[in-house]
């Protein structure tokens, strides 16, 4: 079991359940719409929302981020005093590279996180890699380099990242790296892409790892809006088994025997649930002639017909209602359900 590190209130590992995270893509000295992010990243289900630091003008959203109820990961690179002024202004939890900082640099920083008992994310990527060494091997070797020079400083309060923007080595690095510290982990792939390809990519690489019981904070890097990492990053959870607090709409792929909507009314459904924090499985399926056996431990669901379509539960049949009508009254049952 990993050992567990608090971020302000967020615990990382142990038997915690895994925690999503994203990061921020406004420039940071613009407070106004950093903290209006950070914000909406929260409401969307991100536990911690990490910021860059690029400058000492950014500290000052830093201040003003550490006073909100969101856990604030400060992003470093190069200037270990950046790192300290970002301690100094209260945040949670610094990430740096150590392959950009100098030993003394890292030693100051430790010391700072220390003293206060913030964590420090170790992320290691390709680019740390200075000898042309991209295996997973060397990439899990570095992660645990470059956690003995925390140590050596005394500290263990540490979370490890290797990440490739290849799938396959960065799966194989987080296997490696699994087996080799009881450190926390966090997982990822680097510059996945956009929405898309992004969401595929991150998916396959992070449910890979999750599925072998890797992972203890998640975060879908994507070139888009980022508060639709965090909608992956929840959804991944969730194909993955690990979050089943929440109404899942599954539906058929139809085919030429298909009655109704089947697409829409799943989307439109889909919506209507979306905060609904309640294990269930609701089925939109297009015909009467598998759909009920087809969609075996549904709680509830609809098997279209020409006019009018079977509403089942728990596999029986209990009414049929008009095709118009079916998301009013899938709605309505569900409603009774959850009382």
């Amino acid at each position: 079991m990993k050992m567990t590190v608090y971020v302000r209130n967020v615990p990382i590992g142990g038997d915690f359940p895994v925690t999503v995270q994203s990061m921020t893509n406004t420039m940071t000295v613009d407070t106004v719409s950093t903290i209006a992010q950070v914000n909406g990243l929260h409401a969307a289900g991100a536990a911690m929302v990490r910021v860059s630091v690029p400058d000492f003008d950014s500290v000052k959203t830093i201040k003003e981020l550490a006073k909100g109820n969101v856990p604030i990961i400060a992003d470093i690179h190069f200037d270990y005093k950046l790192a300290l002024a970002a301690i100094n202004s209260g945040v949670d939890k610094i990430r740096i590279n150590p392959s950009n900082l100098s030993k003394q640099g890292i030693s100051e920083v430790v010391k700072a996180c220390r003293d206060r008992n913030i964590p420090i994310r170790v992320g290691v990527n390709k680019g740390s890699v200075k000898n042309n060494d991209f295996s997973a091997a060397n990439m899990a070797a570095l992660a645990i380099e470059s956690a003995s020079l925390i140590e050596e400083e005394g500290y263990n309060n540490i979370v490890l990242a290797v990440k490739s923007s290849d799938i396959r080595t960065t799966v194989e690095a987080y296997r490696i790296l699994d087996k080799l510290c009881d450190y926390p982990l966090h997982i990822g792939l680097t510059e996945a892409g956009t929405k898309q390809s992004g969401i595929i990519k991150s998916s396959v690489a992070i449910g890979s790892l999750l599925l072998d019981g890797i992972g203890n904070t998640v975060r879908v890097s994507l070139a888009a809006d980022p508060i639709e990492e965090v909608y992956a990053a929840k959804t991944i959870l969730r194909a993955a088994g690990l979050d089943k607090n929440f109404v899942e709409i599954i539906a058929c792929p139809t085919c030429a025997r298909t009655c109704i909507a089947v697409e829409e009314l799943a989307t439109r459904l889909e919506e209507r649930v979306k905060n609904v924090t309640v294990p269930m499985k609701i089925a939109v399926m297009g015909c009467i002639v598998n759909g009920i056996g087809e969609s075996k431990g549904a709680r509830l669901g609809v098997a279209g017909g020409k006019s009018v379509s079977s509403v089942f539960l728990d596999g029986k049949v209990i009414k049929t209602v008009k095709n118009e009508l079916i998301i009013d009254e899938i709605m309505r049952i569900t409603e009774e359900l959850l009382k």
